[in-house]
């Protein structure tokens, strides 16, 4: 019929296709080649090798913590929440609490920090702001050289050297200068012996500073060059610099510093041992001597006679674990904060 249009006839193939069957056949699995064998092989050993350190690293944690809550529960179980509540420690009468020493582990640690913290903040500033060229090598292997003086070196230099200088100087200038002082006046009022509460804080801040200045002054130079220029760029001081770019821009990594130098102050054994005096009392006053938990265990463990009095050791090693593991735990999740707070 005219003007009919009739369709093409199918192209010769399977069943009328338009395409042979030859083309619409899907090609076998290309074989693995050796090197992409071996290759896959090395990637699962690795991972299996990553996955088995970070299990064995929270067994370890769990292991220890059984060890310590198996060997404790009998002083727990015989004084229960009073352990911690109570001042007395008399391995005689085999009576035991501890709160003088959790007591003295938070106050030193506190007074370390505060000394520690800022100093090593500065130096940390200074190095990367402020210090010339040829002085930052000098003096950032005079920082780490600080952090690798073994913590006995740090005790004895404290109580030949500062113990004394503390109770001829500084203790009997800050009694008359500011014990009269009605609330700040009880911190600092007592005979100067010297060792004792300030002594051991003191030591704390030498021994963190080098650790906080050393990761701080890491983290503020990882702070994009470019921002920096731009700032100075615009007519900001050095100064308006440090407050402005680098303490903002890099808070997570210093809040990171500071915990590792919070740490360190919380479990440090010999060189407090040295110069803290080692009494199980609490004093509102920081001249007057005291403990720690760590001290505590260093000075009594070897010497420790009856279940009762090593199970109180072992449950004292259970409270500066857990101490330690909640200052850690809340750290991390006040660093998640900030970072939400600056992704905001």
């Amino acid at each position: 019929m005219a003007g009919e249009v009739r369709p093409n006839p199918p192209a010769e193939g399977r069943g009328g296709d338009i395409f042979p069957a030859a083309v619409l056949s899907v090609p076998d699995a290309i074989p693995e080649s050796p090197e992409a064998v071996h290759t896959g092989l090395a990637e699962r050993g690795f991972a299996l090798v990553c996955r088995s350190a970070a299990f064995a690293v929270a067994g370890l944690l769990l292991a220890v913590f059984a060890v310590l809550a198996i060997n404790a529960a009998p002083t727990l179980h015989a004084f229960g929440f009073g352990f911690l509540t109570t001042e007395v420690w008399n391995p005689v009468t085999e009576r035991f609490g501890a709160l003088a020493p959790i007591c003295g582990t938070l106050v030193t640690s506190a007074i370390a920090m505060l000394i520690g913290l800022p100093l090593a903040l500065g130096a940390a500033l200074f190095l990367n702001e402020y210090c010339p060229h040829r002085l930052r090598g000098p003096v950032i292997v005079a920082i780490e050289l600080l952090a690798a003086v073994p913590s006995i070196i740090y005790g004895m230099w404290g109580l030949l050297v500062l113990a004394p200088f503390l109770s001829a100087h500084f203790q009997p200038f800050m009694t008359a200068w500011v014990g009269p002082i009605p609330i700040l006046g009880t911190l600092f009022q007592g005979p100067p012996f010297g060792i004792g509460m300030l002594a051991a804080g003191l030591i704390l801040g030498f021994m963190v500073l080098p650790f906080i200045a050393s990761v701080s002054c890491q983290v503020l130079a990882t702070v994009d060059p470019v921002l920096r220029e731009a700032a100075y760029g615009v007519g900001a001081t050095t100064w308006e610099v440090c407050r402005n770019v680098l303490l903002p821009f890099s808070r997570t990594g210093l809040l990171g510093a500071a915990m590792l130098g919070l740490g360190r102050a919380l479990g440090e054994t010999m060189a407090v041992t040295f110069v803290i005096g080692n009494s199980h009392r609490i004093s509102a006053s920081l001249f007057a001597p005291g403990t720690t938990i760590s001290a505590s265990l260093a000075n009594e463990f070897t010497e420790a006679v009856g279940d009762t009095y090593l199970s109180s050791l072992q449950a004292l090693g259970l409270v500066l674990f857990l101490i330690t593991f909640i200052v850690l735990a809340a750290a991390r999740l006040l660093m998640r904060h900030v970072e939400r707070r600056a992704a905001h």
